[in-house]
């Protein structure tokens, strides 16, 4: 009998936690399991600026692989989670912004072959913390485009339990015994995980085109089951447009690798774990991830989904895994000058509202948010 284990299991481990802006001068789109993959690809905040960011994030798939081709080999019948994300951000400098991120898993379910409810395993509650800072080192503005580099170093608190246990009762004895969930269904890896982010932007103001370019890695941590998620990198490439002012259309192509799992080899003396098998983890996967906002004031409504373009799943002769499928992300975020810097523009110059950087000598749009400059007195 084979054995499937999901390559989504690092949904827990990432806490699906940097979801995508809806304002283009941030950058958007999802994440293969994690809105961090993909919503990490930010710059910074303006100084004293803060936003609140939430999402709600839609994970359902049926779909097994061995490598890249799909089969009918499984041992349960699909994998489901929503998640709800929570942003605090904070523009510390001009340069410099921080972030803490967390959110709530309202469903993690693993559904039994022939949806057997004996072997459908679900869960629910709190994702692990992300502590983010992002720094820009470089800017440069002209009057035909923009140009900025970010880097940020993040660190995983781990919050959400990677160890829980479902009873059962025997039914001939009464007894009752413990069986671990699957490592899909727990909600962390129970591993503290480093987080190394590279963002690039650049923006043609006429156009109002913008271009990004986000590298992403995750070095994993090992828990205190000695198991180790495989360590994660991806790159992306995006286009972004505003259209009328309000509306924003971003298109994104993402290519994702991760390692296989390890387990410690003294645990793997007393055979391997029942709920998973590391062999049928790690993954290459290639994503076209379409986003659409609309942005009134100081609020960012947003949407995309992913779709899967190639994958590749780590597999053997026995053992299948699942892959991606449909990944759907709903989200609202508001931004706000909790303390407004002085604007440093001469009087009879003009400046954004929400963006103090941007000046300029006349009438003019923000090459941010789109926002008309108004008149500095």
């Amino acid at each position: 009998m084979t054995r499937s284990f999901p390559a989504l299991l690092t949904a827990p481990l990432l806490a699906a936690v940097f979801p995508a802006s809806g304002l283009l001068a941030q950058c958007c789109a999802g994440g293969s399991s994690s809105c961090i993959v993909g919503g990490a690809a930010e710059g910074v905040l303006g100084e004293g600026q803060m936003e609140l960011n939430t999402n709600l994030q839609f994970i359902n798939t049926d779909k097994f692989y061995k490598l890249d081709k799909q089969v009918s080999e499984r041992t349960f019948d699909g994998f489901q989670s929503r998640y709800q994300y929570f942003k605090v951000a904070y523009g510390v400098s001009k340069n410099l912004t921080v972030s803490l991120e967390n959110g709530y898993y309202l469903l993690k379910k693993e559904i039994g072959f022939n949806n057997n409810p004996a072997t459908t395993f679900t869960s629910k509650g709190m994702g692990d913390l992300i502590i983010f800072p992002r720094y820009n080192v470089f800017r440069r503005e002209t009057p035909k485009s923009t140009n900025e580099v970010t880097i940020g170093l993040g660190y995983k608190v781990p919050l959400g339990s990677y160890n829980d246990s479902v009873g059962n009762i025997e039914p001939f004895s009464g007894q009752t015994y413990y069986l671990t969930k699957p490592t899909a269904v727990q909600l962390s890896s129970g591993a503290q995980d480093l987080i190394f982010n590279l963002f690039l932007h650049h923006g043609f103001r006429r156009s109002k085109v913008k271009l990004f370019a986000n590298g992403m890695y995750i070095k994993k941590g090992w828990n205190p089951n000695g198991e180790k998620l495989g360590d994660f990198a991806s790159v992306a490439l995006y286009a972004g447009r505003v259209f009328m002012e309000h509306y924003g259309l971003t298109l994104q192509v993402r290519y994702e690798d991760t390692e296989r799992m390890q387990v410690n080899e003294s645990i793997l003396l007393f055979g391997k774990p029942s709920n998973y098998f590391p062999e049928a983890t790690g993954y290459q996967k290639l994503f076209f991830t379409p986003q659409v906002s609309f942005t009134k004031g100081k609020f960012t409504l947003y949407a995309s989904t992913d779709i899967p373009l190639y994958q590749s799943m780590n597999t053997s002769e026995h053992y299948t895994q699942v892959g991606s499928q449909n990944t759907t992300t709903v989200g609202l975020s508001f931004r706000f000058f909790a303390a407004r810097p002085k604007a440093k523009a001469a009087a009879g110059s003009y400046v954004c509202p929400m963006h103090p950087e941007e000046v300029s000598n006349g009438p003019a749009k923000c090459s941010k948010c789109g926002m008309d400059l108004v008149p500095v007195k």
